[in-house]
């Protein structure tokens, strides 16, 4: 029972991630969160008897670093949305290209890769895109931050929906 999920929110309601039944209950009784959804269940003592928290609110804001995303082929492909950004055409089936090839000193980053079909890709070559005669569609840039991460891949439970993104 002390086992159970609960949902952890910053003091602006961001979610902040997921911990046990007995850590909320000690953040409560500290004094450093306060309860907003209770389970069903409850704990009892010779003392006192005190509901499972299900989603708790810190009192006080935890200041984190955002979450960069990383330069990865699926990450390029949702950000140019399967389209291949020298003739447009969307596809499954892209290559990545370095808009200024890496021997000719284009860096691996955000800002030089894009998504190309086959065909592009190959016209392309080595070349820069000026030199094959070829234009982008769209400037490749870094895309914005994943604003909510939560770390621990649990089922969430029904009055966490509110909490959580869609």
């Amino acid at each position: 029972m002390v086992n159970s999920s609960v949902l952890v929110l910053n003091q602006n309601y961001e979610p902040l991630n997921i911990c046990q039944a007995r850590r909320a209950v000690v953040l409560m009784l500290r004094g450093k969160a306060e309860v907003l959804e209770n389970d069903s269940r409850e704990i009892r003592s010779q003392s006192f008897s005190i509901h499972l928290p299900s989603v708790i609110r810190l009192v006080y804001l935890i200041k984190r670093p955002q979450p960069q995303r990383r330069l990865t082929r699926r990450e390029i492909l949702i950000r140019d949305r399967y389209t291949c950004q020298y003739c447009g055409k969307e596809t499954r089936e892209l290559t990545l290209d370095h808009v200024i090839p890496r021997h000719l000193g284009g860096k691996h980053d955000w800002d030089n890769v894009v998504s190309a079909c086959k065909a592009c890709n190959h016209h392309k070559a080595g070349r820069s895109p000026k030199e094959a005669g070829m234009k982008l569609i769209r400037r490749p840039t870094q895309p914005p931050p994943v604003r909510y991460y939560i770390v621990y891949p649990v089922q969430a439970h029904p009055e966490w929906e509110k909490y959580l993104p869609q």
